[in-house]
C-alpha cells in the first residue's frame, strides 16, 4: 500500500511545485487549499505526513495542526512559514509537529524531509497506544526578543518547542553577547511555569562571599551585617524559573549547595538549620567550557552531569550572517522610536559592511552600534560614516588584506595618500616630510602603546625600538606614556 502525503496550500503555484516534487516517490498526494477540507481529508484519508502553510484562508496553520493531532496524534506534520520563523518554530514545536522548515526551501531536502517524517510515522503506527491526547494550552505568550532564522537559529526554536513545557533543568552556551538570558526567557515563557516568578541571577556579578546569601537566603545573626532575615532568589521563584548566569564563576562550595537543591528542591538559609523546601527549575549559562573546568577541578562533575540534562548551544554571530540584517531591522525601528528619530533604513554599503563585520560582543555589539548610530545620524537612513568605529575596522583588515595578498606598505599607503596630497602639499608646503612622517610616527607610537595597555617595556619590544627612543618619543609627541615597567 502507497504511503499518503497530504498537502495544505492555497497557493496553486506551490502546490503544483510540491506535486511535481513529490510526484515520483511512489506516494498518494492529497493536495487541498482549504483548512477544513484538509482536516476532512486527514479523518477520511488518514495520510502518513501532512505538509502544511501556516497562512490558509479561516484557519492558521497552528490551528489545523492541533486539529490534526487530535484526529490523528500520530500524524507527522511539517509546517511550511515565511514569516516570522520565531515563535511559529516554538509553538509549532510544542503542538507536535514533526519539522518545521522556511519558504522558499529547497525541494531535495523537503524530500528527504518527507521520507524522514513517513519513517517516523509508520513507527509510530506501529507502537501507537491508546489515551487521552495531553492538549497543548492556547494561552498567548509575550513575543521574546530573540531575533533569528538561519539554520541553527530554527534548530534552536524547534528544542525550545521540544522541551520548553517539561521540567528538565536546561544549560545554555555560547559565547558572551549571543543572547543566553534572552533565550532563558523564551524558554520559560512557552512553559507551564509562564504564569510564576522568573529570576535571573548573574554569578560573576555578586561577591563570591555573597551569592550563597543571594541564592539561599540568610537568618539574623548570621554574619555582620546580617540584621534581619533575607528571602533568598530561590524562596522568591518558588514555582517558578531561575536563571543562573555564568555558573562557571560560582564556587566549589556553591556548587556542592546547588547541587542538592537540584537532587532534593532543598535548602538551608546560611546561618539557619530550617530545611526549605521549593519547587524550580534552573536554566543555567555559560561562556566557559565546564567540561574543561571539571578536569581542571574548579567545576563538579556531578553538577556538570545535573545541569546539561538539555543543552542548548548559541552561535557566533558571525557564524550566522542571514541574522544580522533580521536584527539590525529590528535594533533600528526599536531605537529610532526610543530616540524620536524617522530613520527607517541603512544603505547597502553599510549593510554589507556590517554583515562582513566580525561582532566579537556578538548581539550585545550590533545592539550598540545600532544604537549609538541612530543617535548621532544626521540624515533618515544609516551609511558607513554612521560607524566610523566599524568602518576604521573594516579599512583596516582590508589593509591587513591587502598585505597578505603581497602589496608592500608603500603600494598602500600611497593609496591611502593619493586622494590628500594635493591638499597636504597646499596646507604644508615646505614642510609635506616632517608633517606626514611626524602624524604617522605619532600614531603608531600611541597604537602600539594601546595595545601593550600602556606598558612602555612591552611597547617598546612590539615596535623594535629602544626604550630610551621610545620614551623621547613619547615626550616629543607629548603622548600618554602609560607603565615604564
Amino acid at each position: 500500500m502507497k504511503s499518503k502525503v497530504l498537502i495544505l496550500d492555497d497557493d496553486t503555484m506551490t502546490l503544483d511545485m510540491l506535486e511535481n516534487a513529490l510526484s515520483a516517490s511512489n506516494l498518494d498526494l492529497f493536495l487541498e487549499n482549504d483548512a477544513d477540507k484538509a482536516l476532512s481529508c486527514i479523518k477520511r484519508e488518514q495520510p502518513n505526513v501532512a505538509i502544511l502553510d501556516m497562512r490558509v484562508p479561516g484557519k492558521s496553520g497552528l490551528e489545523v495542526l492541533k486539529d490534526a493531532k487530535k484526529i490523528d496524534p500520530g500524524l507527522s506534520v511539517i509546517i511550511m512559514t515565511g514569516y516570522s520563523p520565531t515563535q511559529t518554530a516554538i509553538e509549532a514545536m510544542k503542538s507536535g509537529a514533526y519539522d518545521i522548515i522556511t519558504k522558499p526551501f529547497d525541494l531535495h531536502n523537503l524530500k528527504r524531509l518527507v521520507q524522514k517524517a513517513l519513517e517516523s510515522n509508520l513507527l509510530s503506527r506501529k507502537v501507537r497506544f491508546t489515551g487521552n491526547l495531553i492538549q497543548v494550552s492556547d494561552a498567548e505568550h509575550n513575543e521574546d526578543l530573540m531575533i533569528g532564522s538561519s539554520p541553527e537559529m530554527m534548530e534552536i526554536w524547534k528544542m525550545v518547542g521540544r522541551v520548553a513545557d517539561s521540567e528538565a533543568t536546561v544549560l545554555v552556551t555560547g559565547e558572551t553577547g549571543t543572547g543566553k538570558e534572552l533565550l532563558a526567557r523564551a524558554i520559560y515563557s512557552n512553559s507551564k511555569r509562564r504564569n510564576r516568578p522568573f529570576l535571573a541571577v548573574n554569578c560573576a556579578a555578586i561577591p563570591e562571599n555573597l551569592l550563597e546569601s543571594e541564592l539561599f537566603g540568610h537568618e539574623k545573626g548570621a554574619f555582620t551585617d546580617a540584621h534581619s532575615r533575607r528571602i533568598g532568589k530561590f524562596e522568591q521563584c518558588n514555582g517558578g524559573t531561575i536563571f543562573l548566569d555564568e555558573i562557571g564563576e560560582m564556587s566549589l562550595a556553591n556548587q556542592g549547595k546547588l547541587l542538592r537543591v537540584l537532587e532534593t528542591q532543598e535548602f538551608e538559609r546560611v546561618g539557619g538549620n530550617e530545611t526549605i523546601k521549593v519547587d524550580v527549575r534552573i536554566v543555567a549559562a555559560t561562556n566557559r567550557s565546564l567540561l574543561s573546568m571539571v578536569k581542571d577541578k574548579a567545576f563538579r562533575l556531578d553538577l556538570f552531569y545535573r545541569l546539561r540534562v538539555i543543552t542548548f548551544y548559541l552561535p557566533p554571530l558571525r557564524d550566522r550572517q542571514e541574522d544580522v540584517p533580521l536584527l539590525i531591522d529590528f535594533f533600528l525601528r526599536m531605537y529610532s522610536r526610543k530616540h524620536g528619530k524617522q530613520i527607517k533604513e541603512i544603505c547597502a554599503g553599510a549593510l554589507e559592511m556590517l554583515k562582513g563585520y566580525y561582532w566579537e560582543g556578538n548581539i550585545r555589539e550590533l545592539q550598540n552600534a545600532i544604537n549609538s548610530a541612530v543617535v548621532l545620524a544626521n540624515g533618515n537612513v544609516l551609511t558607513e560614516d554612521d560607524f566610523p568605529v566599524i568602518n576604521n575596522s573594516v579599512q583596516g583588515a582590508k589593509i591587513v588584506e591587502q598585505l597578505s595578498d603581497g602589496k608592500s606598505y608603500e603600494e598602500i599607503f600611497r593609496n591611502v595618500l593619493r586622494p590628500m596630497i594635493d591638499g597636504i602639499c597646499r596646507k604644508h608646503n615646505g614642510n609635506v616630510y616632517e608633517t606626514v612622517a611626524s602624524g604617522l610616527e605619532k600614531a603608531l607610537i600611541d597604537l602600539a602603546l594601546e595595545c601593550s595597555g600602556r606598558n612602555q617595556v612591552s611597547a617598546a619590544k612590539l615596535l623594535g625600538i629602544s626604550r630610551n627612543k621610545l620614551r623621547d618619543r613619547i615626550e616629543r609627541f607629548g603622548l600618554h606614556g602609560g607603565n615604564v615597567s
